[in-house]
């Protein structure tokens, strides 16, 4: 009797790919993702080993949903700080505040706590303490007042540059995952597949280009490279303080890197923005 073929894995082909960038999306987002009759289980975590090319990607879609909301606000004629607010604003909805979390537990447990057992217990706590609950004041203050500044320098374009930090900045949070060890054996990360020096690269490479064709159309190439320059000294800070506190990355850890990134490259580009002038 001759044995039947084995059944193709639902990883192969174009059903694969689907299944690895909707794992991506809603691992990183709450947008609908439908479920699609080739997912073996729509609800597994994302293995970023062979899916950290869908990072950006899912950057994309999560940094659209604020830019929509933007435009519709500065088309309105709505003032320009209330534009930023709701764009950031809907950025964060659009996580679940997923990142925010991380840097108010990071904040929380890094600042809280003496010992490294004692920050790591805090860093579990779903509650936010005081720490935390400044941190995340301070970011969304930085990131509205930074976008608001876009908004008057570049106006609704500014919404292009939203869309490629949404794609860089969640790839370039998971470079402690080659720098550093993981700070403890449970968690999030601890349970999330990690991508390699090659998956990342890739990553990296995909919201680089995002953010590099926005900052193109506007003229402000040269910023971006200096703009990123600033990003990575941030983020190197992070991983030396989270080094330092706890020994290591946690998920909190890559949570925290990516509002610091975000916060760097949209300061940093609405300084260069300045500098260039009003378009």
């Amino acid at each position: 009797m001759t044995q039947a073929p084995n059944p193709p894995s639902y990883r192969t082909g174009l059903s694969g790919w689907a299944s690895d960038f909707l794992a991506v999306l809603r691992f990183y987002s709450r947008l609908p993702a439908p479920v699609m009759g080739f997912e073996r289980d729509p609800h597994a975590l994302p293995d970023f080993t062979r899916a950290a090319w869908a990072i950006p990607l899912a950057g994309v879609l999560i940094g659209l949903t604020g830019a929509g909301i933007g435009i519709l606000a500065y088309l309105a004629g709505i003032s320009m700080l209330i534009a930023a607010t709701l764009t950031i604003g809907a950025l964060v909805m659009a996580t679940g505040a997923f990142h925010e979390d991380g840097l108010a537990d990071c904040c929380d447990g890094f600042w809280g706590g003496a010992t490294r057992e004692r920050r790591l217990e805090i860093m579990k706590d779903s509650r936010v303490g005081t720490f935390g609950a400044a941190a995340v004041a301070l970011s969304l203050a930085l990131r509205i007042f930074a976008l608001a500044e876009l908004f008057r320098l570049v106006g609704p374009m500014a919404l292009v540059l939203v869309i490629g930090i949404a794609a860089l900045s969640r790839p370039l949070a998971l470079l402690p995952v080659l720098m550093l060890s993981p700070a403890q054996g449970s968690g999030l990360a601890a349970g999330v597949p990690m991508p390699g020096a090659s998956g990342l690269g890739i990553a990296v490479a995909l919201g680089l280009a995002a953010l590099v064709g926005g900052a193109f159309s506007l003229d402000l190439l040269p910023g971006v490279f200096l703009t990123l320059g600033a990003a990575l000294g941030m983020l190197a800070l992070g991983m030396a303080i989270a080094q330092r506190k706890i020994g290591g990355y946690t998920g909190d850890v890559l949570g925290g890197c990516q509002q610091l990134v975000e916060i760097t490259l949209l300061i940093g580009l609405s300084a260069v923005a300045g500098a260039h002038g009003p378009v």
